[in-house]
């Protein structure tokens, strides 16, 4: 059986706390728990079927999906919480099989776990690719504008000399050195990419795990760095916009299980449209930086940012 958590936000407030607590007395089918009007007694009361939400081991992915858990009890749902199985080939039987009913994943590498001869790679794309390309019994939800995949970074201070917004504001701007793990330099986004695509010519260093080091130092002027790591936070970096999909886009998205899907959209498709990439960021930093526990950042966010 998988790790139970249940947990009640106060927002709840006694009856429905009352309501969830008797829930464990009854049969029925419905997802949600009965609320202050619901039948009560011993044994008389109706069961809540409850939604199990998965994590990869990865603090990121587990805040998300402690923000799913929180924002679904707050509804009046039932959830149990099952965290940290590891990646992608551990957990997606679970999911195919109906035993976990929502995770937290990520379009574009999702989208290439199914489909590896997929093309798309913008937003909206692969979004739509991934749709077609889940296997029944799972639904993707509304994708989140926070994500978590490769992206290029400048200092703050670059980006406002050089008046940057996206990637190809670096055109035209001479002697520009790219930065990244060693592999970047052949890959389709790399230097090539960027010449093709945006017409940015840059020599490359491989700087590997010191990538934002460099950066930070002016050794380097443009770095890439994952869209949610917390040093473009504590580094103030800035995320150069790809609006020509350069990068395999890769935004959070909610996957459920198909026949609850329609039942925990409004609520988690809340939480989606609310989540930004800077918010993503800042809440990584809490948690490797700051140290704060999941359900304080989880539930601090949802104050912040949620109806």
């Amino acid at each position: 059986m998988s790790i139970t958590r249940t947990r009640i936000l106060p927002a709840l407030g006694l009856a429905a706390v009352a309501a969830l607590a008797l829930s464990a007395c009854g049969s029925s089918e419905s997802l949600q728990g009965g609320g202050s009007g619901g039948s009560g007694g011993n044994g008389g009361g109706e069961e809540s079927s409850t939604i199990v939400i998965g994590s990869q081991q990865y603090y990121s992915n587990e805040i998300i999906a402690e923000i799913y858990a929180q924002a679904l009890e707050a509804a009046d749902f039932t959830v149990e919480r099952n965290f940290s199985i590891g990646q992608r080939d551990a957990y997606m039987p679970s999911l195919e099989d109906g035993s976990i009913n929502l995770f937290p994943e990520y379009t574009g590498n999702l989208l290439q776990y199914f489909d590896k001869d997929a093309t798309a790679t913008t937003p909206d794309d692969v979004y739509a690719a991934l749709q077609d390309a889940l296997p029944d019994g799972l639904t993707a939800l509304d994708y989140s504008p926070a994500t978590d995949q490769d992206s290029y970074n400048v200092t703050a201070a670059f980006a406002s000399e050089n008046d940057l917004t996206e990637i190809g504001d670096l055109a035209g701007i001479d002697g520009l050195k790219l930065g990244g793990a060693p592999e970047l330099e052949q890959r389709p986004y790399g230097p090539t990419g960027l010449k093709d695509v945006y017409g940015v010519n840059v020599a490359f260093e491989a700087t590997a795990d010191t990538t934002v080091d460099e950066l930070v130092a002016g050794n380097i002027q443009v770095a890439n760095v994952y869209s949610a790591d917390p040093r473009i936070k504590t580094d103030d970096l800035v995320t150069l916009e790809d609006p020509k999909g350069l990068f395999l886009a890769s935004n959070v998205v909610p996957i459920a299980s198909s026949d609850i899907s329609d039942e925990i959209a409004d609520v988690i498709n809340e939480v989606s449209a609310a989540m930004s990439p800077e918010e993503l960021v800042a809440m990584n930093v809490e948690s490797s930086v700051d140290q704060r526990n999941t359900e304080d950042i989880a539930k601090d966010w949802i104050a912040d940012n949620l109806s």
